[in-house]
């Protein structure tokens, strides 16, 4: 999942125990070192084709600030007015130039600087990088079911995967979903931003790497989802209230003065894990920024390989998320249920099932999801599940009622935990992280509570109030409009 830097390809560098994944002695013979990411596109020239219109879109050569010295090629140019001139001609291989200029990624090690002694990591020297290693000819691709994340960049090739729908309920689930997904245009925006940002930003911490992370990548992001990015600094623990917030102080500096153009309203947030909230003025995109917060990476991962794990995934959860969004119960800074949280929701609950339409992957592919695997492997791992056959053969609708009813009669909030890692709702552990939180969500990775901003009774008593509610109404009728205003939610989009 490395970005497009000359940081790419370069040998794991290793953390302070040495210790290697065991995912790299399992991989077929013939699979190249380096498995593009939607992040480390090269290979073609960039024609993005619109899921819906079937048109090529004219890409213009837009830039994000100022370009060092020695690096400006002849595509890098600035983009008067900074609105997309849809009647202009650029050339296909335009934007690939100017993000894969032979001198774009420089660093310009007398303007960095540098962390205190203390604080720098263990990343390797400029002398070690070498180019990203593409697919060799000849080699076999690897079998599984999360697809490649450079096929994002063209019409979703699983759409041809999704369910069939045998009734009204499933049917406008399905239609839903269709009409309010993230598009190829949208994660292409972000991408952009982040490339920019990260050649900024290398300017002041040469050996740094931006990740585009959350439901930007991992398949349940909206057409309007906001942006996550992850600035990896080095790759060990990080106090977040000290490094991370002096890194992220002199981030937001770079922002309000030299990126001021081009970054609108950038605020430095002082929380458990600190962000920079901005606009990204040319992509129109909102982002949270924040500092080595690598489960972020990890977890986006997982959760990429249960979206495409199974065909009714994906649908189910972002119907959830719209319906919490509508009914004001999908904002954690309010008291309620982050997005992730809300995944994490579904997931267990398909996991749960008398007949589970999901496993845990982390208990059946332990070397795929090894919370010590280097990053660069991170991205690597899901390609090499295949896809999960259940027995269960329930419809979208049935499972969306379903999901309702399993949160307003069955789960006990009160003693138990949801565990997508253990794939079973578990027993409060007796710590601070769990003692008289109303509700219980367990991070995949290190075991935190995901839901631990639910912490009036007034919030939550409205949280299980709106699952009663949802599941009443769809169990008297189903229709979707009864608990989600579709004409309303396709427009918002």
């Amino acid at each position: 999942m490395f970005p497009n830097s000359s940081n790419l390809g370069r040998s794991p560098f290793l953390p302070k125990y040495q210790q290697q994944s065991t995912f790299t002695t399992k991989l077929p013979l013939n699979t190249p070192p380096t498995l593009l990411s939607h992040q480390q596109i090269i290979v073609r020239p960039f024609q993005f084709r619109s899921a819906v219109k079937e048109r090529v879109v004219a890409l213009q050569p837009e830039t994000y600030g100022s370009v060092s010295p020695g690096s400006t090629s002849d595509t890098l140019k600035s983009f008067p007015g900074r609105k997309r001139q849809s009647q202009q001609s650029v050339p296909d291989g335009a934007k690939r130039q100017r993000i894969h200029s032979r001198d774009s990624d420089r660093a310009v090690v007398n303007q960095a600087v540098p962390l205190p002694e203390k604080w720098r990591g263990s990343f390797p020297s400029s002398s070690s990088v070498r180019s990203p290693v593409l697919r060799a000819r000849g080699s076999p691709p690897l079998i599984g079911c999360v697809p490649p994340l450079q096929d994002t960049l063209f019409p979703d090739p699983t759409e041809t995967r999704l369910p069939v729908p045998k009734d009204r309920l499933s049917q406008q689930v399905l239609e839903l979903f269709q009409a309010c997904q993230q598009q190829a245009s949208d994660l292409d925006r972000k991408e952009l931003c982040r490339t920019e940002l990260q050649r900024e930003i290398q300017l002041i911490f040469p050996q740094s790497r931006l990740f585009l992370v959350g439901s930007s990548l991992n398949g349940f992001g909206t057409h309007t989802s906001d942006g996550d990015l992850c600035l990896v600094v080095k790759e060990e623990p990080m106090n977040q209230k000290t490094e991370a917030r002096h890194i992220l102080s002199l981030v937001h500096k770079l922002f309000s003065t030299k990126l001021s153009s081009y970054i609108e309203r950038p605020q430095l947030i002082r929380a458990k894990v600190p962000i920079v909230k901005f606009r990204d003025k040319v992509s129109n995109v909102d982002f949270d920024l924040n500092v080595n917060n690598m489960i972020g990476i990890r977890n986006t991962f997982l959760l990429r390989t249960y979206a495409f794990i199974e065909n009714r995934v994906r649908p189910l959860v972002l119907v959830v998320k719209m319906w919490a969004s509508f009914h004001e119960i999908n904002d954690a800074s309010r008291g309620t249920l982050s997005s992730y949280s809300l995944v994490l929701m579904v997931l267990h609950y398909l996991q749960t099932l008398p007949e589970p339409i999901l496993p845990s992957l982390q208990k059946n592919y332990p070397e795929c999801f090894d919370p010590t695997m280097q990053l660069h492997l991170v991205h690597q791992a899901p390609r090499t599940i295949p896809p999960y056959i259940s027995k269960n053969g329930s419809s979208l609708g049935d499972l969306l009622i379903g999901f309702f009813k399993y949160y307003a009669t069955e789960f006990d909030w009160s003693h138990q935990m949801i565990s997508v890692r253990e794939a079973k709702a578990m027993a409060r552990p007796d710590g601070i992280e769990w003692r008289n939180k109303f509700i219980c969500v367990e991070e995949p990775f290190d075991g935190t509570n995901t839901a631990r901003a639910v912490h009036e009774k007034q919030k939550f008593d409205m949280i299980r109030g709106e699952f009663a509610q949802a599941w009443r109404l769809l169990q008297e009728k189903k229709d979707l409009n009864r608990i989600v205003p579709l004409k309303a939610a396709k427009q918002k989009r």
